[in-house]
């Protein structure tokens, strides 16, 4: 297995495979590449602290490819074009893609260039703050990590990757309609970028329940087809994929505060609110809370302001100039 993009999710992921006895390849880049090289991934969890001597390269080129091998990225959405280059141009080899990001879009990107292509359902908590480790705050399993064809149906190989997570201490399972559950998962990253933008123990205001509205007003106008909300808790719950505290850790932050926190000059809000600002436009549909959120958390990503910088002030004035515009 091939884990494209060792951060949070990528190397708990990968952590986990290895630590069950699984073969597995991180591609990481800069200063976390050398500190796996050098040290091997340190994996600290509510169970404790272990490091795994898994092998980890820059490139993908780096690989010797087997018949075997598959792919899952990792790398948040709008570092994904840039993977698939690098991908498409590193083995004669059809490559099975995996692809594990939040929002719907990186299943449509891989398909322009592989023909094997599955989504993946991510539930998994976790944080990438330094070189070399990750947190992991799931339990008893690290994460929920479902499976299936896109855009539709299951076959032999994603059965074999998630029966493979599934025995590294991971809940996999392949899912028939693998994009009903992306798109349930969708609804709760509306949050993300609020609260990186506001801080996550902020007052959220309206934006809340403003935000879910219109992506429920998207869905119903394009006529997406998405898993409720309860039948998502219960398959959660079934697995047993909670949150725990991590001694010595800091409290989970989401994956967006952690972008703004790391200072990476990018944000998944493109691909987040800006799917549902998207739809908006495409079926008529206004989203001035969605898309408000998408500017200023691409603003503050290039600014490289820290998470909590902005007031909900800051983003009613940001919502109150677009319906300006609107009219």
């Amino acid at each position: 297995m091939v884990i494209y993009g060792a951060g949070g999710v990528g190397g708990v992921i990968g952590g986990h495979l290895h630590r069950h006895g699984h073969e597995v390849v991180l591609i990481a880049r800069g200063e976390h590449l050398k500190a796996l090289q050098r040290d091997g991934l340190t994996l600290i969890g509510p169970e404790g602290t272990s490091r795994h001597p898994v092998p980890a390269v820059g490139h993908p080129r780096e690989i010797d490819w087997s018949e075997r091998d598959a792919v899952i990225l990792t790398m948040k959405t709008q570092d994904v074009p840039a993977a698939l280059d690098e991908l498409a141009g590193a083995s004669e080899r059809e490559l099975p893609i995996v692809c594990a990001q939040n929002g719907v879009a990186s299943e449509r990107m891989a398909s322009r260039r592989f023909s094997n292509v599955y989504g993946m359902l991510v539930w998994l908590p976790a944080m990438f703050l330094e070189p070399g480790q990750v947190i992991s705050y799931g339990s008893p399993r690290a994460g929920l990590l479902d499976a299936g064809l896109y855009p539709r149906g299951t076959d032999r190989r994603i059965a074999e990757i998630t029966a493979t997570l599934d025995s590294s201490g991971l809940s996999a399972q392949p899912q028939d309609a693998i994009m009903r559950w992306k798109y349930n998962k969708l609804l709760a990253n509306l949050l993300n970028a609020l609260m990186a933008s506001l801080g996550p123990g902020a007052d959220f205001g309206f934006f809340r329940e403003r935000l879910h509205e219109e992506a429920l007003a998207c869905y119903a106008a394009a006529g997406i087809d998405y898993v409720s909300e309860e039948e998502s808790r219960q398959r959660r719950d079934r697995v047993g994929v909670h949150m725990a505290s991590v001694e010595g850790q800091p409290k989970i932050a989401g994956s967006s505060w952690q972008s703004l926190y790391r200072g990476l000059g990018s944000i998944e809000t493109d691909y987040l609110n800006g799917e549902i600002a998207l739809l908006g436009q495409l079926h008529g549909v206004p989203t001035p809370c969605n898309r408000a959120l998408q500017r200023v958390a691409n603003r503050m990503a290039r600014q490289r302001l820290k998470p909590g910088t902005l007031t909900l002030a800051d983003l009613e004035a940001e919502v109150a100039a677009l319906e300006k515009d609107a009219v």
